[in-house]
């Protein structure tokens, strides 16, 4: 039995397609779909049980046979202020799968996140001391407090334990995050309603209008290096999972336009007051960790995982994968 937390979320029911893909369907998956429409990202799934993530801790140790815990289970929204909601969702949540893993020696991979990187400074190396990360908001500082705490463990570790920083990921299943879904979805919405996509003006003299700098990664690569660590259970730690190449806003948004057989037509906005501080400007995965771990699928190129998205899904009303 695998666990998928946020199973019902964009790249948690990813997972539970790529799992049921392969064969597997004895997966248990764990959310908080409430009056949302996430429920849509599963109804396409086998899976034994859906739990509601107030309950689940609870339910735990009913549980038999768990072979492995995947947490994709968090609040990812960079924007929420209420930071004792992210500190017992994100850290002591985290924290009690964890021990549960160690005790039952089960395979334990987490979601971790790019925005620990913070501005960027000091680079976007998994190799580094992350005691030094400094993340510009308390999302970012979240995942980064468990992190620290993985990095300050002394003796109880799971079966197998991985955490993923996961750069801009984009691909179908984001329906539902509101305003944390990629650009690709925002702007696919802008061409259909507006026939333009409307991106954010530059204020950082370094960076021309468009040109700021991010590393797209497509969510079935994602998946992938999730079905690698839990077929290589022997493989432990924290590594990036971006694509290692930087690529300019403007450019995801003219591979939408070209997806869709249509000219480009992007316009320039200003920048929210409240983001102006803690807005990335650049970041690029730097992958010779996982590439030395073993890993050695390639990653889709902008225009592929565009066009995958934007032809197979978005088109097709926002279908899931």
């Amino acid at each position: 039995m695998i666990i998928v937390t946020g199973g019902a979320g964009f790249i948690g029911s990813c997972v539970v397609r790529t799992l049921n893909d392969r064969g597997v369907d004895d997966v248990v998956i764990v959310d908080n779909i409430g009056t949302t429409d996430k429920w849509l990202n599963i109804r396409n799934k086998k899976y034994l049980e859906y739990v509601n993530k107030a309950e689940f801790l609870q339910k735990l140790p009913q549980y038999k046979d768990v072979t492995a815990i995947i947490h994709m289970g968090a609040c990812s929204s960079t924007t929420e202020r209420d930071f004792d909601y992210l500190w017992t969702n994100n850290f002591e949540f985290t924290k009690a799968l964890w021990n549960y893993c160690a005790e039952k020696q089960i395979q334990f991979i987490y979601a971790s996140s790019a925005a620990t990187y913070g501005d960027g400074s000091l680079g976007f190396d998994d190799r580094m001391d992350i005691d030094l990360l400094r993340p510009l908001n308390g999302y970012g500082y979240s995942k980064q407090l468990f992190d620290l705490w993985v990095k300050h463990q002394a003796e109880v570790f799971p079966a197998q334990h991985v955490g993923l920083k996961f750069f801009n990921v984009y691909g179908p299943n984001e329906y539902y995050k509101g305003s944390m879904a990629s650009m690709v979805f925002h702007g696919f919405n802008q061409i259909q309603k507006d026939g333009e996509i409307r991106l954010f003006k530059s204020c950082d003299p370094n960076y021309a209008d468009g040109e700021q700098l991010r590393d797209f990664v497509y969510v079935k690569d994602v998946c992938s290096v999730i079905m690698w660590f839990l077929d290589n259970p022997g493989k432990n730690g924290l590594f990036n999972v971006g694509t290692g190449h930087a690529e300019p806003f403007r450019r995801l948004a003219q591979q939408t336009f070209f997806a869709l057989g249509k000219g480009e037509n992007t316009k320039y906005i200003d920048m929210p007051e409240h983001l102006r501080e803690k807005y990335q400007y650049y970041t690029k995965a730097e992958m010779s960790k996982l590439y030395e771990a073993g890993y050695d699928r390639p990653f889709k190129r902008i225009d592929e995982g565009v066009r995958d998205y934007v032809q197979n899904y978005l088109v097709n009303n926002f279908s899931n994968y």
